[in-house]
């Protein structure tokens, strides 16, 4: 992907496209591939980078949620269950196959827990990803060494997946472009356009890196912009309320010596009446997380500091050793931009299931669900497109549609087995210059020629993009991306054809960023 191929179809006037999609996380861009497989011609617009917001910033599980099968949402589960294996089928780099474990301290929990794995074997069918059973004490502390062992009687045993959120994200934009797509980032759209009947024909933009105005026509366009939802729904009507209840849901990354197997731990039921996982994630182990509701959606959310304390506390409960705030080498939050229901005021009683709504004027605006389901939500949302632009009748493509750099590898083996098939690119690519051959932090595995193919083929511009979400350096060793910022600004700046000042300029911009992934 190049971005100034981009822009440049972007800038083109004569262009009526079929299907705009504004916002670049994971049910955006998973519109623009649904829209551009099915042969429309189809731009996305993203005012940051793709996937900056709730899309890098989840709990790193493809799966059903054991949480809504105790809340009795079984529909949410069975999607999300077949959704789950359709996209370990179709990212397999991507995409694995983790073992978890509840560990059992109360003689009921055995059975208890065990009757609900064995329904979520039964609900996912063909696309169960291993049986479910009752662990002894010596089967748990086998998987789990680290698991506090104070009146532990056993646990029980299940199976889901786990995946590199932004990662996926880039590969799923580069799909989209493979398909016809054209995908920007930091565009920001302005204003609809309307005729004179009141319906939307077009978006103003501005390319925030030239200051260029641009304007699209369009037969649809469709709102994808997840926690900022309202705002665009606003902007079309002004009398409208808002149907999103921002929740935030923080994170700690701890060493992986607090989880030294390849075992995850799923805590059944915290305080604040949610499920909380200590998942072992690229040589790191993330532990979250939470649910607070919130008034106003930050660009930059971080956690608050009694979210850290929530965690570590609830943490300090199942592992031998309790972690403290020293330990943590990263902390991040995201927004779940959840669907409202009634005057409650617990967002953790809200559903995941997603909420498509086709206003007066055309605008389509997607909304609510979860990574897991993000196919199945393009898919909706782009039958009911078609329908609002009157676009030709066509099927979806995408339960058959490998994602870019699909791959058979062995998930966390090699650090580069996340770019699938680009991986053998890569590594030519250090080879080829000793510039981009060496480790840039000897805490984390990221090479100099990561930088650079970020930059050439995945369209990152900023430090921030690279650091946080082309890899995921901010997200796993804070400290440690901080001290590789100028390096990857260097990089950067050779590649896009920056100065010197430039390159300072983007060491600066990134270190609040950086910092705020430090946990306070």
């Amino acid at each position: 992907m190049n971005r100034d191929e981009m822009m440049a179809k972007l800038s083109d006037r004569s262009i009526t496209w079929d299907v705009v999609v504004i916002g670049g996380g994971a049910t955006g861009i998973g519109v623009a591939v649904d829209a551009a497989a099915r042969g429309y011609r189809t731009a996305l617009l993203e005012r940051s980078d793709f996937g900056k917001g709730t899309s890098s910033r989840s709990t790193k599980l493809v799966h059903g949620g054991v949480r809504y099968l105790q809340q009795g949402n079984v529909s949410l589960v069975i999607e999300a269950l077949r959704e789950r294996g359709l996209l370990m089928k179709l990212a397999p780099h991507l995409v694995g196959n983790l073992r978890f474990v509840v560990p059992n301290y109360a003689w009921w929990e055995a059975p208890f827990y065990g009757i609900g794995m064995k329904v979520y074997d039964l609900l996912a069918g063909r696309y169960g990803f291993g049986p479910s059973k009752v662990l002894s004490r010596e089967q748990t502390l086998a998987l789990l060494p680290t698991i506090r062992t104070d009146g532990l009687r056993g646990g029980v045993q299940y199976f889901d997946g786990l995946f590199d959120d932004s990662r996926l994200l880039i590969n799923l934009a580069q799909t989209a472009f493979e398909h016809g797509a054209t995908v920007a980032n930091y565009v920001r759209v302005d204003r609809l356009l309307k005729d004179a009947e009141g319906l939307i024909r077009g978006v103003v933009a501005q390319d925030l890196e030239a200051g260029a105005e641009l304007e699209l026509s369009a037969r649809v366009v469709v709102n994808a912009t997840g926690p900022f939802a309202d705002a665009l729904r606003r902007a079309d009507d002004p009398s409208l309320g808002p149907i999103i209840a921002p929740s935030q849901g923080a994170h700690v990354v701890l060493p992986k010596e607090f989880l030294p197997g390849d075992s995850a731990i799923m805590v059944p039921h915290t305080a604040d009446g949610r499920v909380m996982f200590a998942i072992p994630w690229h040589g790191h182990v993330v532990v979250g997380t939470t649910d607070v509701p919130i008034d106003h959606v930050p660009v930059d959310p971080a956690p608050m500091s009694d979210e850290v304390d929530f965690i570590l506390e609830t943490a300090a409960g199942y592992l031998a050793r309790p972690a403290t705030r020293a330990d943590v080498r990263s902390a991040f939050a995201g927004i779940r931009p959840l669907v409202r229901a009634g005057e409650g005021t617990s967002t953790a009683a809200l559903s995941r299931d997603h909420h498509l709504e086709i206003a007066p004027s055309g605008l389509v605006t997607i909304c609510g669900g979860k990574w897991t389901t993000y196919r199945h939500m393009a898919e909706d949302t782009v039958d009911q497109a078609a329908i609002v632009g009157g676009l030709p009748e066509r099927p979806c493509p995408t339960r058959e549609l490998f994602i870019h750099g699909s791959a058979e590898t062995l998930l966390g083996e090699d650090p580069l087995s996340v770019y699938g098939s680009d991986a053998i690119a890569i590594r030519s690519l250090a080879r080829s210059s000793g510039r981009l051959a060496g480790q840039l932090h000897p805490d984390l595995p990221i090479v100099a020629a990561q930088v650079a193919w970020a930059a050439q083929q995945e369209m990152a511009r900023t430090v921030e993009d690279v650091l946080c979400r082309r890899t995921r350096a901010a997200f796993l060793n804070a400290p440690a991306a901080l001290a590789m910022a100028a390096d990857v600004a260097s990089i950067l700046a050779a590649e896009l054809g920056r100065d010197d000042a430039w390159a300072a300029s983007q060491v600066e911009a990134f270190r609040p960023i950086g910092e705020s992934f430090v946990a306070s």
